[in-house]
């Protein structure tokens, strides 16, 4: 079988497994590198902003390695700026919604960043483009104190009150912005990350590729669970958590919205554990734990569902981690995101006795 027929075969099945038809099933796989990556010109950047807003910009500096779209603008006739030029492929829907989310927050005087204005979307070059006010601080402490302010963090906003304003379906990463939505999106974006190097892969890593593949399929959306306003991602500072001068801030909204609860609060407490041996760490999860139920105390079901909806972000990481080293022709060394599942069960029984101590 030749690699075309192969891939046919691959993106065939792809279509089944998605609900999509061929050519888009084709589409998602093919287009998936240029979905997501996309590097603004900074000097372009700051013409935009200066024409759009009337602001005196003097410097665009990237803030992230992995986001090649978020600047810092440094100015003369003020306070810093973030602008975030999200790739052309996601809809100015998607940071109009942020927006949106990001005043329902300043409404509820929770800390998170502000709007730099009050039309804080524009459009540029065939992207929307999303200022917010530069948070200045340093990375929150390590150890159980991080988590206790990133469990704080969490349970004031899972606590917030219903908004339709802040409605839309959140808790996907949406690095591909294709996929941004529920948790649900991360697993479907996962199996295209899979599918889309499918062919690629050699005989000797076939069968834990497959193993891979069917932990995907067969995991816990959280569908069901009790919903609220999810950030989507609060787990890495300084990244998506500042400490400012009053009090840790969750920054980076792009994948907030409503969906289960659980997904948050399950990606933070899979990122407590201790490493060499990979083994749950109890100070740091009593440390979460105690500040999230401050606010918010898990139904049953979901202390039951706990070690399952802890995949759901880590498999995506897995996924994506092992689309990008099978295009960059490396090894992928990522598995520790998947493994060991002792990890998982024995994360999640410490959690359920935290919880009813």
């Amino acid at each position: 079988m030749t690699r075309n027929a192969s891939f046919k075969k691959v993106v065939r099945r792809h279509a089944e497994e998605t609900g999509q038809r061929y050519t888009e099933a084709l589409r998602d796989l093919e287009d998936l590198g240029t979905r997501m990556h996309h590097e603004p010109v900074a000097e372009r950047l700051l013409a935009h902003l200066r024409d759009r807003y009337g602001i005196d910009p003097v410097a665009a500096t990237k803030l992230s390695v992995h986001k090649t779209y978020v600047f810092r603008i440094d100015r003369k006739d003020g306070s810093p700026w973030v602008a975030r030029a999200f790739p052309p492929a996601r809809p100015r829907a998607g940071a109009e919604g942020d927006a949106a989310i990001l005043r329902f927050l300043e409404r509820q005087d929770y800390p998170a960043e502000r709007l730099a204005a009050g039309d804080a979307v524009s459009d540029f070059d065939g992207s929307a483009v999303l200022v917010t006010r530069f948070v200045e601080g340093a990375r929150l402490p390590g150890g159980a104190a991080k988590f206790a302010m990133m469990g704080d963090l969490l349970g004031r906003l899972h606590a917030l009150p219903y908004d339709d304003s802040a409605d839309r379906p959140g808790g996907a990463s949406g690095e591909d912005p294709s996929r941004e939505g529920t948790p649900r999106q991360d697993l479907l974006a996962a199996r295209s990350f899979l599918d889309a190097v499918d062919t690629k892969v050699a005989a000797a890593e076939r069968e834990r590729f497959e193993q891979l593949r069917d932990q995907v399929r067969s995991a816990d959306d959280g569908h069901g669970l009790p919903e609220s306003l999810l950030h989507g991602n609060l787990l890495h500072a300084p990244d998506h958590a500042i400490l400012s001068e009053q009090g840790p801030v969750a920054i980076n909204w792009k994948a907030s919205g409503r969906g289960p609860r659980l997904a948050d609060f399950a990606y933070l407490i899979w990122g407590t554990g201790s490493w060499n041996p990979r083994r749950p760490d109890q100070e740091r999860i009593d440390a979460a734990v105690n500040a999230y139920r401050r606010h918010v105390e898990p139904t049953d079901d979901e202390l039951g569902r706990l070690e399952a909806v802890m995949y759901i972000r880590t498999l995506y990481l897995a996924c994506f981690g092992y689309r990008r080293a099978i295009t960059n022709g490396s090894a992928f060394n990522e598995w520790w995101f998947t493994e060991p599942p002792g990890y998982f069960s024995s994360t999640a029984a410490a959690v359920r006795a935290a919880f009813r101590r």
